[in-house]
């Protein structure tokens, strides 16, 4: 595994449009054939967490379980689909552990014990619609990233609602330690913290808010699980660059996490992943943004 490190200005994902033509919330969402790579000796430092992980067979990854297209599970499915979860496939799959077997524990994150689960040892990885920031860089490991959106707004497909601008001093719900949640408070919204994406969205269903806002991603995976019931309105209003978190503990997976994401820029299978779940007919796969450096 080549340990690459990019500078490059990224270009933000052309979400609105990428996602607004895909009634089924993106691509058929199946996944990608990810297989378990074989571990050659010395692949990894002894001592290393990837090492550790690698040896034991075992890894513990947090996702959502309720963003369609990204990260979402149903009662009847074993594992989790979307975004997050094959870009986890793919970091799994380096470990030489297979990402379709009981090897992998797929726990549900929500926004507000992201940190918490990292800092407690609960998951070893993250990928959940974490936006990196330098808040969050100054208590867990965040690398990447691996995708960029921006933040737009979800109401009732009735509202005359444009965007965040007409929202002014009223509630419009995000999730609990989310950066949504500052971000429509910085633009003069009333934030109404939920536990969940879904709960906000059923909230604007029933009336109980006017709006919904966070990633236009997540958005419009819910307008499409809603159709009919539920539009994204407005331009994006801030960037969010979504990474990988892990512990502080284990500074070293930062370049192996690079890596990986690097190969997969390079060998298609990262294009593969977003075509499997957001992707779909007369959808263009965006470049993929480039990394941040590790820090020393």
């Amino acid at each position: 595994m080549r340990f690459m490190r990019t500078k490059a200005v990224f270009a933000a994902v052309a979400l609105a449009s990428t996602l607004a033509a895909c009634g089924d919330a993106g691509g058929t969402d199946e996944g990608s054939d990810v297989q378990a790579e074989e571990v050659e000796e010395g692949k990894f430092e002894a001592g290393t967490r990837m090492a550790e992980l690698a040896e034991a067979g075992e890894i513990t990854v947090g996702v959502k379980y309720d963003q369609p297209g990204l990260g979402f599970k149903d009662a009847s499915s074993d594992i989790p689909t979307g975004f997050d979860v094959e870009i986890a496939k793919l970091l799994v799959a380096d470990l030489g552990i297979d990402p379709e077997s009981d090897s992998v524990t797929w726990e549900e994150t929500i926004s507000d014990n992201r940190e918490p689960y990292l800092q407690e040892g609960r998951v070893d990885l993250v990928l959940a619609t974490y936006s990196i920031t330098d808040e969050r860089r100054q208590i867990v490991g965040q690398t990447g990233p691996y995708f960029v959106t921006g933040q737009q707004v979800l109401v009732a497909a009735d509202s005359d609602i444009t965007g965040i601008e007409d929202l002014k001093g009223e509630e419009v719900c995000s999730v609990t330690g989310s950066t949504s949640l500052e971000n429509v408070e910085a633009a003069g919204a009333v934030g109404a913290p939920a536990d969940t994406y879904s709960q906000c969205a059923e909230d604007v269903l029933n009336g109980s808010v006017e709006a919904m806002s966070t990633d236009g991603s997540i958005l419009l995976g819910l307008a499409a699980q809603n159709e009919g019931e539920l539009k994204v309105v407005g331009d994006e209003f801030s960037e969010e660059r979504i990474g990988v978190g892990y512990s502080q503990d284990t500074p070293e997976m930062c370049e192996w996490i690079n890596g990986v994401l690097e190969e997969s820029f390079e060998d298609g299978s990262w294009a593969e992943a977003f075509e499997a779940t957001l992707g779909g007919e007369g959808v263009e796969t965006p470049e993929p943004p480039a990394l941040d450096d590790c820090q020393a």
